[in-house]
């Protein structure tokens, strides 16, 4: 009976770095129809938060399962939960991702310049943050997890920069403050995005040791990073 959990959990691990992979192709795409303006990589994001979406429900299916057709332990409960609460933060990671695809249809920017080199490694910082996430669960690695959640305030700090540099766009040509708008949307979804790295490397976390971050502490965090 254990032999047989053990490959269903060994599926489930194969199903959740599938998903994570989608995740990453997911802001690329996005992020490089902003770079390029180009229709082809929008729609690929597109495509890649609905086969997210798809994924979601299998993996939620497959834990279902083994809940109801396994006796797991509480070490296999807290991993099990933890899986379902991680597939949440990654099909966020996947709309957000498609939010961002969504707003490169309407930006012009041979109209309106502005230096996205912040923007770019905002999101290699978010990719590398969802792989590592996701690779701390499968691997069970606390220390990678904890890098992970160390990581979030690079992305922050980017995020910060992002927003200077606007306003000094914006005084410099009110003409493209549609834009500029665009373009902190897009920074705050990347911002997001480690945001939901970090709430996987959290449960990544909890599975192995039982032990969670208060949810005050987390509402404390998240409520001024809405102030900002």
């Amino acid at each position: 009976m254990r032999v047989r959990f053990d490959e269903q959990l060994e599926k489930l691990n194969v199903m959740l770095i599938d998903m994570g992979a989608l995740c990453e192709e997911a802001i690329t795409y996005a992020v490089k129809a902003l770079e390029t303006g180009s229709s082809e990589m929008r729609e690929k994001a597109f495509s890649a938060d609905e086969v997210i979406d798809d994924r979601e429900r299998e993996i939620e299916s497959a834990c279902l399962k083994l809940l109801l057709q396994q006796q797991p332990v509480a070490k296999d409960l807290r991993l099990i939960s933890s899986a379902l609460k991680m597939i949440s933060d990654m099909e966020r990671i996947g709309d957000q991702a498609s939010d961002i695809a969504e707003i490169t249809r309407f930006i012009n920017p041979d109209k309106c310049g502005f230096n996205q080199d912040h923007i770019s490694i905002m999101s290699e910082t978010a990719i590398q943050m969802v792989t590592e996430s996701v690779d701390s669960f499968v691997r069970r690695d606390i220390e990678l997890a904890n890098k992970v959640m160390k990581t979030d305030d690079k992305v922050d700090e980017l995020f910060d920069k992002v927003k200077a540099d606007l306003i000094e766009a914006v005084a410099a040509d009110k003409s493209c403050g549609e834009y500029f708008v665009d373009i902190l949307m897009i920074a705050k979804y990347l911002e997001r995005i480690s945001d939901h790295a970090v709430n996987i490397a959290e449960w990544v976390v909890f599975s192995i040791t039982g032990e969670h971050v208060a949810n005050d502490e987390r509402t404390e965090r998240n409520s001024e990073k809405d102030k900002s």
